[in-house]
C-alpha cells in the first residue's frame, strides 16, 4: 500500500521529466519521508528503501526509453540481488534524493547503483544509504535473459560498457559466492 500513491504521482508527473540520453546518465528523484514510511524508530523504514528503489530504476527506464523494448517483446524485468549500506537515518518529513544510476554489466545481467542523499540539515549532500542492485531482464518466451547490449540496440541506445570498479566487482563476486553455497544440497 505504500507505494501506490507515490506509483500515481510517477506515471502521471514522467512524461514531464526531461529524457536522459545516455544509460550511463543519472536519474535523481526528490522524496520526503511521510507517516506511512516509518518505523517504531521514527525513521525510513529499511524494507521502504528497498521500494523506492523499485521507483528510481523505473525512473531510469523510462527516460531512458529502455522501456519501449521491454513492452514490445513482453519482457520480465527481475532483481536477482541487492546489497545495501546504511550510513544516516533519513528521520519523519525529511526531504532527500534518490540517485539511480547504471554502473556495470555484461551479457544479460547489469548493475545499478542507487544513493540516497539528505537534502537538509547540518548532513546536507550527505550520502544516507547506497545500494547496488544486479538487474536484467527476462524473456519467458525463450527462457533467458536478455543480453543487455541487444536491449540498448533495440532501445537506439549505445554506450560502452562501463569499467568494472572494486566495489561492483566485489558485489558480483559476493553474489556468485552466496548463489554457490545456496546450491549446496543440506546435510
Amino acid at each position: 500500500m505504500r507505494l501506490w500513491f507515490r506509483l500515481l504521482w510517477f506515471f502521471i508527473t514522467s512524461p514531464f521529466r526531461s529524457k536522459i540520453a545516455s544509460p550511463l546518465d543519472k536519474s535523481i528523484m526528490r522524496f520526503r519521508v511521510h507517516l506511512t514510511d516509518i518505523d517504531t524508530n521514527i525513521h525510513l523504514n529499511n524494507g521502504q528503501y528497498l521500494t523506492l528503489m523499485d521507483l528510481g530504476r523505473m525512473d531510469v527506464l523510462l527516460r531512458t526509453g529502455l522501456w519501449r523494448p521491454v513492452l514490445k517483446n513482453k519482457w520480465m524485468p527481475v532483481v536477482s540481488s541487492a546489497s545495501i549500506r546504511f550510513r544516516r537515518e533519513i528521520g519523519l518529513f525529511q526531504p532527500f534524493l534518490l540517485e539511480t544510476r547504471i554502473v556495470y554489466w555484461e551479457e544479460g545481467t547489469g548493475v545499478m547503483e542507487q544513493r540516497f542523499r539528505l537534502l537538509k540539515g547540518k548532513h546536507k549532500g550527505v550520502i544516507a544509504a547506497t545500494s547496488l542492485v544486479r538487474v536484467g531482464m527476462y524473456n519467458k518466451k525463450a527462457r533467458e535473459f536478455v543480453a543487455i547490449n541487444d536491449w540498448m540496440e533495440q532501445a537506439n541506445l549505445t554506450s560502452a560498457v562501463p569499467p568494472l570498479e572494486p566495489h561492483v566487482k566485489a558485489f558480483l563476486e559476493a553474489e556468485e559466492q552466496l548463489k554457490r553455497f545456496d546450491r549446496k544440497p543440506e546435510a
